[in-house]
This record gives C-alpha cells, sequence and structure tokens, in this order.
C-alpha cells in the first residue's frame, strides 16, 4: 500500500469516527474532533466553509497541520478547531497515544456535574468500561476552552498515563493506538454513565464491584473491544444511510 492510499484510509477513518460519535450521541451537532499522527504532524477533523456537523463529516474535513496547530493542508477557508492544543500537547506528551478524541457526551458531563463518579459499577455488561473505571478515569477540574498550548499541557498533566479523561462542564478526551481503540473507550465512557445516572434516577447511585468481581474480568483485546464494535457501528451507520462514500 502506498503512502497515498495509507494517507486516505486514516483520513477515512478519522471521517468514520466523527460520523459514529455524532450518530451515538458523543458529540451534539457541530462540536467534537479526531485526530491521528501523521507524518511529521496529525491529521485532524477542521471545519470547513460547508460545515454540517460531525454526523456529516466528509474526507476534506480530514486536514494536515502540524505540532504548533498550523493548518498544513490547502486552506480552502478550512480552519483547524479552536481546541487542537487537547490533540498536539497530548500527541507530544504520550509517545504511546497515536489518535486523540474529544466529545462532549451529555450524560458523562451530567455525571460529573452532579457530583457522581464513573466507578466499576457495571462488569460483564461492559468489561471496557468497568476495567477504565477500575483504574481510574481522571478529571480535569477547569470548564474553559482548551484553546492555547500552555491549557492543552494543562489537560495533558491531567491525563498522565491514563487513557481517558472527563472535562468537567465540558466533555471528554480518549486516547488510543487507532480510531477504533480511542472511539470505543468513549462509547464506554458514555455507555457507564448512562447506567450510573439511570440508578440515580432510580433513587440512589449504585455501589461499585467487588474488587475480586473487578480483578476476574478479563481483558478481551483489541480484536473484540475494538474492531467488532467498528464493525458494529460502521454497519449501523450505513444502515441509516450515513456511511461515508469509500
Amino acid at each position: 500500500m502506498t503512502s497515498t492510499d495509507l494517507s486516505h484510509d486514516l483520513r477515512h477513518q478519522i471521517a468514520t469516527g466523527c460520523r459514529i460519535a455524532g450518530f451515538r450521541g458523543l458529540c451534539e451537532d457541530i462540536l467534537g474532533h479526531i485526530s491521528s499522527r501523521h507524518e511529521d504532524g496529525l491529521l485532524i477533523r477542521c471545519r470547513g466553509p460547508q460545515e454540517s456537523g460531525l454526523l456529516f463529516t466528509g474526507l476534506d474535513d480530514i486536514r494536515a497541520a502540524d505540532y504548533a496547530g498550523n493548518l498544513l493542508d490547502p486552506d480552502d477557508a478550512y480552519s483547524v478547531p479552536n481546541e487542537i492544543h487537547i490533540h498536539t500537547e497530548i500527541l507530544k506528551a504520550r509517545g504511546d497515544v497515536d489518535v486523540v478524541l474529544h466529545a462532549h457526551p451529555p450524560a458523562v458531563v451530567a455525571l460529573d456535574l452532579a457530583g457522581l463518579e464513573l466507578a466499576p459499577v457495571v462488569g460483564a455488561y461492559n468489561i471496557p468500561a468497568a476495567r477504565m473505571a477500575r483504574d481510574g478515569i481522571p478529571v480535569y477540574p477547569r470548564s474553559v476552552l482548551v484553546n492555547t498550548p500552555d491549557l492543552g499541557r494543562d489537560l495533558a498533566d491531567a491525563l498522565g498515563d491514563k487513557s481517558s479523561c472527563v472535562l468537567r462542564g465540558h466533555g471528554i478526551v480518549t486516547t488510543g493506538k487507532s480510531v477504533q481503540e480511542a472511539l470505543s473507550r468513549a462509547l464506554s465512557i458514555d455507555t457507564l454513565a448512562r447506567m450510573i445516572l439511570r440508578a440515580a434516577n432510580a433513587g440512589s447511585a449504585p455501589r461499585p464491584m467487588s474488587n475480586e468481581d473487578v480483578a476476574q474480568l478479563p481483558d478481551l483485546g483489541s480484536g473484540f473491544n475494538d474492531q467488532l464494535i467498528w464493525r458494529f457501528h460502521s454497519t449501523s451507520l450505513a444502515a441509516a444511510g450515513f456511511a461515508l462514500p469509500a
């Protein structure tokens, strides 16, 4: 596969990931973005003159930028996200991360504002969510627009060596080695938040699982956690008529 083919494939994955995020309600209307390392910089979902929201992301919306946050592709009236420094600073700080996803899932924002934690309250219902909650999902306590390198570094510090972070009054950041992994983690966090809110609305916050039960949960691997989840959501997107042309 040529470098051109690889670039096209990666742009297609990012665009599809954005469409899935929009379809599943991780991002409302025009907010949110996904990036991936690419050559000496990154590919990132940008905003152009025909902006219609994440659900309608096209290949042209995925543009190359450098780590200073400058657009490298011909601009054509496109601009990088205001919060590109979420992506650039995490990618600079974390050599083990190739993809960064930023989304605004309402359930996660509401859960944190209500003073509830993303605790491991479910087990086999969603094993990735339980394992992430067991390991701890940090919270970035500021509700600011992360639009400067300094704020991006603050967020990267809050994320630390974890895969995901809640941004109070704002949204989430998830990371991964692939678009599929970062998206799967975002979907799992959203599922966990929805379940905790549902239990709390029924009368009480759910109790965390026992350490013994959490320890018994296996790592099912990326083939199950990421690839099959990606296939399901890609197929659902196509069935609803929102698939990106090949």
